[in-house]
């Protein structure tokens, strides 16, 4: 299953649930500040994520929510923060799709990314596209694909770092596109898209909302989006599944995850608050000029997801001898 289909059986799933008052046991929750651990720097999707959340729980539990951010080895740091937290329901994670390379790329975690973590919601997602320099010559995904298969290894393409979301990206376009290329991984995704730009490498499968501006100026050359169906922010650029690579379907994803030890009931009372102020328009319209789609599930359908995604990513870290450095 692929993952837009999987989205959408989540959506349908949150869409036909409603969850029930959280019971605990223990009395009215919450009763103290509640944190939101964030394993990456201020500024990315999991961050301008979690810190919406953060404000929308404020205001509806009447306790303050904390950001904090602490980055470091993909993410993992924090992941094991949460996994190892009290299961009280007071300390949460901001993840990224890192979330599910992780497992694939790391010989050893301190924690199980799907035994020791229980999903809140998916909280949003956003879509990469395919860029190249305007002087590469590619005026088309599949001049460029014809490039690569006419000289095998020949050609390269950026990302922002060895198993990040960008790098998978373009892993998973080799495996389903039958094309030899070859990863030249940089520190973060400006180093990238200026490599792409310079026609240093070939091409870069960039977050959109990194690349829109520079596509629209003609610095970069829009090859294709990632996902099945078009972006509103380029809305003639066509997919990469209708451009040559019938199927291919990647999405850069953002979620809340707490300690799988954590009730039931209070992951329920989560999700319905973070659901809630993830339908709200004003977000869509907020998120919608910087590529986020709020994109709400249930805990389980999140579960879900990260399984498959897990499983696609090992997949293709086998096929490519990827590992973390």
């Amino acid at each position: 299953m692929n993952f837009t289909r999987c989205l959408v059986a989540a959506a349908v799933a949150v869409a036909g649930t409603s969850a029930p008052a959280a019971q605990t046991g223990g009395g009215e929750y919450p009763t103290k500040p509640i944190r939101i651990i964030v394993g990456f720097t201020p500024g990315g999707g999991p961050d301008i994520t979690a810190r919406y959340l953060a404000q929308k729980l404020t205001e509806e539990f009447k306790q303050q929510v904390i950001v904090d951010n602490r980055p470091g080895a993909g993410g993992t740091i924090a992941a094991n923060l949460a996994a190892t937290a009290n299961p009280d329901g007071y300390t949460l994670l901001s993840v990224s799709s890192a979330h599910a390379v992780a497992p694939a790329i790391y010989d050893r975690l301190p924690y199980d990314a799907q035994r020791d973590l229980a999903g809140i919601t998916l909280s949003a997602v956003s879509k990469y596209v395919l860029v190249t320099s305007p002087t590469s010559g590619f005026r088309s995904l599949k001049d460029l694909l014809a490039a690569a298969r006419a000289k095998p290894g020949a050609l390269n393409f950026s990302s922002a770092g060895t198993g990040s979301g960008t790098h998978f990206a373009a892993e998973q376009l080799k495996s389903m596109a039958k094309i030899d290329v070859v990863h030249i991984p940089f520190k973060g995704i400006p180093e990238a898209l200026t490599e792409s730009m310079t026609g240093r490498v070939q091409f870069f499968m960039s977050p959109i909302a990194n690349a829109v501006s520079l596509v629209r100026e003609g610095r970069l050359t829009g090859l294709g989006v990632s996902s099945l169906k078009r972006d509103a922010l380029l809305p003639d650029l066509p997919t990469i599944a209708e451009s040559g690579v019938p199927g291919y379907d990647s999405v850069l994803w953002f979620g809340l995850l707490t300690s799988a030890k954590t009730p039931r009931p209070l992951i329920a009372q989560l999700n319905r608050e973070t659901a809630r102020a993830l339908g709200e328009p004003e977000l869509r319209r907020r998120w919608a000029p910087i590529g986020l789609d709020p994109s709400p599930t249930t805990p389980e359908a999140f579960d879900r997801l990260i399984a498959a995604e897990v499983a696609l990513f090992t997949k293709l870290a086998k096929a490519g001898n990827i590992k973390a450095q």
